[in-house]
Formats: structure tokens, sequence, C-alpha cells
């Protein structure tokens, strides 16, 4: 084996191993109307999903289990009730409607601020002014963050996380 094919197959699996654990840690966010988590599964399946086309940020999507889930890759949820209204089975229900089950964090390493570069891609489009930034740089989440995912897509270093948090999933 040539050192070129050598160093290609080990950049090629270390490309698959970096892919396989993206793909393990997937968070699956739900539309923050719904009382019971279990209802996705057993209400969503015969649903022509209408809490998709009706979202106004198209965040809604539905994945292979035929659930709706969240996506921040583009966008960010504006709690505007339309999924709620629309879903006819009453999975999600605007008197449910609660913040999205999730902590977003700031990753320090990756994040351009924190290594000293002039950056405000996150603050921008923080509909609730939930990030604070100390001394111009190293922005930090605060108490008033809705967990809306718009920040997300805005980091041009990929440097903000969400993680999921489950406080009633009944």
């Amino acid at each position: 084996m040539k050192r070129r094919e050598l160093f290609g197959f080990l950049s090629s699996s270390v490309k698959e191993a970096v892919r396989k654990k993206k793909i393990e840690e997937v968070v699956v966010l739900r539309p923050p109307y719904y009382s019971d988590v279990n209802a996705f599964a057993t209400e969503c399946q015969n649903c022509e999903g209408q809490c998709v086309s009706l979202c106004q940020e198209q965040i809604i999507k539905i994945g292979e289990d035929k659930t709706p889930y969240l996506d921040f890759s583009q966008r960010g949820c504006t709690y505007c009730d339309e999924c709620a209204i629309a879903c006819p089975s009453d999975v999600l229900l605007v008197e449910n409607k609660r913040l999205i089950e999730a902590s977003i964090i700031i990753n320090k390493d990756k994040c351009y601020s924190w290594q000293g570069v002039m950056c405000f891609s996150c603050k921008d489009p923080c509909y609730e002014d939930a990030i604070d930034f100390k001394a111009m740089f190293m922005p930090e989440i605060n108490e008033k963050c809705t967990s809306c995912g718009f920040c997300i897509s805005r980091c041009p270093a990929d440097a903000i996380d969400i993680k999921k948090v489950s406080s009633c999933d009944t």
C-alpha cells in the first residue's frame, strides 16, 4: 500500500467515525405544545403532517418514524402556535405550550469570540436578548433563553450546541 493510499484510507475512516458519532448524538426535539411524548409514536403515524406545512419557519420535519421533530439548521421557533392549531389528533395543543425542552450551550473551544475574534452572529438573531457578552468577547447564554434555536444556524463556527433536557416526558 502506498503512503497516499494509507493516508486516504485513514482520513476516510476518521471522517466515517465522526459522521457515525454525529448521528448517534442527534437530539430529537419536539414542537413545544405536547403533554405526552408517547402520543407522537401512537397518534402521528396516520397524520398528513399539517404541522409541517403550516410552520412559518419551516423547522418542523417528519422523521423516519413518521413523527414531527424540530430542525434548527436554518431557522428557529417563533412559538407562533400554528402547528398546535393545525394538529388534527390533538398531540399538539395550544394550551400545552411550553418552552422547547433543550439547553443551548456555547462551546467555548469553537466559538470565535471566545478565541478573541469579534463576532456577534449569535446575539443578532436572539429575540429574547438571551446572550450576554463579557468584555466585548466571551458570549454566554443567560436565563432569558427560550431554546428557540435561532442562534444555532447563525454561528459561523458551529459553536452552539443543543442538549435535550426532559422535564415532563409523561
